[in-house]
């Protein structure tokens, strides 16, 4: 991509970032694949999406038009805040829906402890793939069908590959766009490598979070664990006041339910 679609990208990712953490990512991920291949086959809808000849409001309004009742409200809006941005070109687009989609689905994987081995079996598959020039060839064979494409993958991984790991190979090996096999799937590596070195801080509130207020806890949660630190921001009406943290193996509870149940203790002895 050139400056002004990495730009896009940028923002874009920013935008998946500061979703509720109450969302699925993993929904999330799947509804913007497919609008990815929807936009990979339908020339003239991304060609209308994508041109910033075209006012914005006009291709915001396509957009939801279009797929809101195709796609849930979050990765409805996350298209809105995309067809928003000025693209390089037209496909750039599509390839950065998808990899808002590779990106949700790792989250989600993250959040649900299957990232390392989401990793390792992408690393396996890729390193696969290098070793038989007979499954490059069946992989990348423009006379196969996506859909064919996409079972040779199921066949290949263990039956106990995880959910993110079967989901994001196969679209890749359906969706290359032209590009070599081994660098898509090096590309979904390194984005589970990036995921890998953000932790996540599971974090509940009674009401939300200020964009100052969820700065500052990043920074002094990232300070704290010397690494960068996502919030996945939760309302809980439960803690009446302060904020409940767990990072890790660590909890920080600085609620006012919390604090009234140390008071309590206290008064009964």
């Amino acid at each position: 991509m050139l400056g002004s679609s990495r730009d896009a990208l940028a923002l874009c990712g920013g935008a998946l970032e500061q979703l509720s953490g109450e969302v699925n990512r993993a929904e999330i991920g799947s509804e913007l694949f497919s609008i990815a291949a929807l936009l990979d086959s339908e020339n003239v809808l991304r060609f209308a999406l994508a041109d910033s000849g075209q006012g914005v409001e006009i291709r915001k309004s396509l957009a939801a038009e279009v797929f809101g009742t195709r796609v849930g409200i979050a990765a409805t809006e996350l298209l809105v805040i995309a067809v928003a941005q000025r693209w390089s070109e037209d496909v750039d687009l599509v390839l950065a829906l998808e990899e808002l989609g590779a990106q949700a689905i790792l989250t989600a994987a993250q959040n649900e402890n299957t990232l390392d081995a989401t990793e390792e079996e992408i690393f396996l598959f890729g390193r696969a793939v290098d070793q038989s020039a007979d499954l490059q060839m069946a992989l990348t064979n423009p006379a196969t069908v996506g859909s064919s494409k996409s079972a040779i993958v199921a066949e290949l991984l263990h039956t106990n590959a995880t959910s993110a790991t079967r989901e994001l190979l196969e679209y890749a090996v359906s969706h290359l766009h032209g590009r070599r096999l081994d660098s898509v799937i090096s590309r979904l590596g390194d984005l589970a490598a990036a995921q890998r070195q953000r932790m996540v801080a599971q974090v509940r509130v009674a009401k939300p979070l200020s964009q100052d207020q969820a700065q500052r806890l990043v920074a002094v949660l990232s300070s704290l664990k010397g690494s960068e630190v996502r919030l996945n921001v939760g309302l809980d009406p439960e803690v009446l006041g302060g904020i409940h943290v767990v990072i890790g193996d660590e909890v920080i509870d600085g609620t006012v339910a919390s604090r009234l149940e140390q008071a309590h203790r206290a008064i009964l002895g």
